[in-house]
């Protein structure tokens, strides 16, 4: 493939590997949907950060931005373009756990119970 412009495996990748998109579509799958709960586990995510990376995503139709009439409720969740990245997350997390990527040395037993809590999540029907 000669223009990589228009490569697909480019192209989602371009979509995906912004900061902090790929950890807020795998926190909604696992039913995060508010600011304050994307920032629960990642202390060095700003709020200024945060927001412009959620704005950028549903620029991108990943995900949708809810709120109430008064804008005092706001969630999001993922837009069926969003939805449709489930296997590449699942896929991302299995082979993470399959080549021990962080050195966890996790115990066979511990990467049944992770590959089966992300197919749990992200290989719904």
């Amino acid at each position: 493939m000669n223009n990589y412009s228009t490569c697909p495996i480019e192209l989602v990748v371009k979509l995906i590997n912004k900061k902090w998109v790929i950890q807020i579509i795998r926190d909604l799958f696992f039913g995060k949907t508010r600011f304050s709960e994307f920032k629960e586990d990642k202390p060095e995510l700003s709020n200024k950060v945060l927001s412009n990376c959620l704005k950028s995503m549903e620029k991108d139709g990943i995900i949708q931005r809810i709120s109430d009439r008064y804008e005092r409720d706001v969630e999001y969740i993922l837009t069926k373009k969003g939805q449709a990245l489930n296997k590449i997350v699942y896929e991302l997390a299995i082979f993470s756990i399959d080549e021990d990527l962080g050195d966890t040395k996790f115990s066979d037993e511990t990467k049944g119970k992770l590959k089966n809590n992300f197919k749990d999540k992200l290989l719904f029907k």
